[in-house]
């Protein structure tokens, strides 16, 4: 546990980006620039899932420029991270790693058992990225385009 935790220090020290709360605009606005994102959501979707639950916005910024997100509610009584992006000019600089970081410790500290959400087969790297983190494969839904099938992971939060 000290090693893990030396780790997560050396990393914060690296990383020149801040990660702030945000809001619905910006990333409305971010998720117009990932190209992964075929039909981004709208505003209206994010208002429908996120009125009346505890939930999440992080805003990853260089200087004053938002940079990526990541976006969760509660759901069923577990936390269920819905949607989450990194622009391209700043992916592999561990952007997306802060953002799952600083929502973990946040689903830790308001007692949800376990962070779910779910990937399409076509996103290698995200699911390479949840099963690096400790998430693991609870199902499958299949679509009749296979690259279209829908992962299901969880990790389990035991440990504050």
């Amino acid at each position: 546990m000290l090693f893990n935790q030396l780790i997560i220090q050396m990393q914060r020290k690296a990383f020149p980006y801040e990660i702030k709360k945000g809001t619905i605009e910006t990333v409305v606005q971010l998720s117009k620039m990932i190209p992964e994102f075929s039909a981004p959501h709208g505003a209206k979707e994010y208002e429908k899932r996120l009125k009346s639950v505890p939930h999440l916005i992080l805003i990853a910024f260089d200087n004053s420029n938002p940079i990526g997100f990541k976006v969760g509610y509660e759901r069923d009584g577990y936390f269920y991270s819905w949607m989450g992006g990194v622009l391209p000019a700043y992916r592999k600089m561990g952007v997306a790693q802060q953002l799952a970081n600083k929502q973990e410790t946040w689903a830790k500290q308001h007692n949800y058992p376990h962070i779910t959400f779910k990937t399409r087969n076509h996103h290698r790297a995200m699911l390479m990225f949840a099963l690096k983190n400790g998430f693991q494969i609870i199902g499958f839904k299949k679509r009749s385009n296979i690259s279209e099938n829908r992962i299901l992971l969880r990790k389990f939060l035991g440990e504050k």
